[in-house]
């Protein structure tokens, strides 16, 4: 699907800036030829070599502009995102590759995941647990748990269509490390006492992998691993949650803790007390 048209419209202003760039270059050009057939005019000589005279580094400047407004651009729309204020996408938009990429890898992405997992940690150490064993804290796996950073690395980091073929042969590796911040309260987490469930759209047959890898990171003790079955093929991710989440309900467990990268991962009924909202510019599942 192509980039939203909403968010393909604020993006396209930089294609506005640039016809102004354009159209202020000629405006210079012409009123240089103009002043020296005026002059050529009236003192019947001919017309001296043309030169352009403009500020100095005027075309730094405002490319330095451009490249400003496609920043900004392009955080907005990251904020769309993580707000789920945008219409379901399919890839991210082309202006912002290397934009997604510079937070992907650099201090941003990192920063943001511990905001995330010190807040959660806050609220995990506030809640008094009954102590019969019902209280429980859902974890996503993917981009919560365990980072396919390196995968998306090499596809573009989300600029080209999802491949789910190409992916599942990345998970059968087994490869994908530990998101430090989220490891970080998981452990808190589990030693609080909380019973875990991991929740996660990767399918049964991934199983044996699966806790290959989340083993190998260091993710361990959890209470329940939860995949798709193949009743759950099919389903969109926030239904199939939802239902799972429902089971867990009506087993007696009172859900106090969420957390996820995708807004599927969160939203629904039943709702936790609490949902923490991993950053992920890369992808999106309904």
């Amino acid at each position: 699907m192509p980039f939203p048209l909403d968010s393909f419209r604020s993006i396209s202003t930089m294609g506005l800036f640039r016809i102004v760039l354009l159209f202020s270059l000629c405006s210079l050009i012409s009123r240089a030829f103009s002043h020296e057939t005026v002059n050529a005019h009236n003192n019947h000589i001919l017309p001296r070599p043309l030169i352009l005279k403009y500020p100095d580094n005027l075309i730094e400047t405002q490319l330095n502009q451009l490249n400003e407004e496609v920043k900004l651009q392009c955080t907005t729309w990251r904020f769309a995102v993580e707000a789920n204020n945008l219409n379901p996408w399919k890839t991210i938009p082309r202006e912002c590759l290397e934009y997604v990429r510079d937070y992907m890898m650099g201090r941003g992405y990192g920063l943001d995941l511990e905001r995330v997992s010190n807040e959660a940690g806050v609220y995990a150490k506030s809640v008094e647990l009954r102590g019969d064993g019902k209280d429980a804290w859902i974890f996503d796996i993917d981009e919560t748990l365990l980072s396919n950073l390196p995968y998306y690395q090499e596809h573009a980091y989300g600029l080209e269509i999802f491949d789910p073929v190409e992916f599942d042969k990345w998970v059968e590796k087994a490869m994908s490390p530990a998101i430090e911040a989220s490891l970080k309260l998981y452990e808190e987490v589990l030693g609080l006492g909380f019973k875990i469930f991991l929740l996660t759209g990767r399918s049964e047959k991934q199983r044996s992998i699966t806790v290959d890898n989340l083993i190998n990171a260091g993710v361990r003790y959890w209470d329940k691993l939860i995949l798709r079955s193949s009743d759950d093929h099919g389903k969109l991710a926030i239904i199939y949650k939802s239902e799972k989440r429902n089971e867990m309900v009506q087993e007696g467990y009172r859900i106090l803790g969420n957390s996820g990268d995708q807004w599927s991962d969160l939203l629904g009924s039943p709702m936790p007390s609490r949902s923490f909202k991993l950053p992920n510019p890369m992808y999106y599942i309904p």
